[in-house]
């Protein structure tokens, strides 16, 4: 099944998404958007162009496992997401994503304006490589 990965951001959020083998996640983009709605309107009408079956948001949690105020933001997005969209919703533990993001863009030297241009889409593909990892060790709940 195609799977879609989000990292959702108050101006950049990133997309991703697998192949239907799940085996490989690229990066679709970067959306560039500062209105709430728009936003779940873009990713809803993303997850429609590529005939995705799941999205998988990420959600930030805190390291002791609270939900802080960018989590209960990012599920707010899921839920406002899952009204838009036929197929199913899920929010996704994304701690850390963001800093290994970045430790890839440095290994890569990917450095000025590219960075900030790539960021969010290499986390969310970080994020969707992460829950294919879990569905691949987790097969029953597939």
């Amino acid at each position: 099944m195609k799977i879609m990965a989000v990292d959702y951001g108050d101006a950049r959020t990133g997309l991703a998404a697998c192949d239907r083998t799940e085996f490989l996640a690229s990066p679709l983009g970067v959306i560039h958007e500062y209105d709430f709605d728009r936003t779940v309107e873009q990713v809803a009408y993303a997850a429609e162009e590529y005939q995705v079956g799941k999205i998988v948001v990420g959600h930030p949690v805190n390291m002791d496992g609270s939900a802080g105020e960018r989590a209960q933001k990012c599920a707010l997005f899921a839920q406002k997401l899952q009204e838009k969209v036929s197929v199913p919703v899920i929010l996704w533990d994304e701690r850390g994503t963001t800093v290994t993001a970045h430790q890839y863009l440095n290994e890569t030297n990917v450095r000025g304006k590219k960075r900030k241009d790539v960021v969010d889409e290499v986390a969310a593909s970080i994020i969707l490589e992460s829950y294919l990892a879990y569905r691949q060790n987790h097969p029953e709940e597939k």
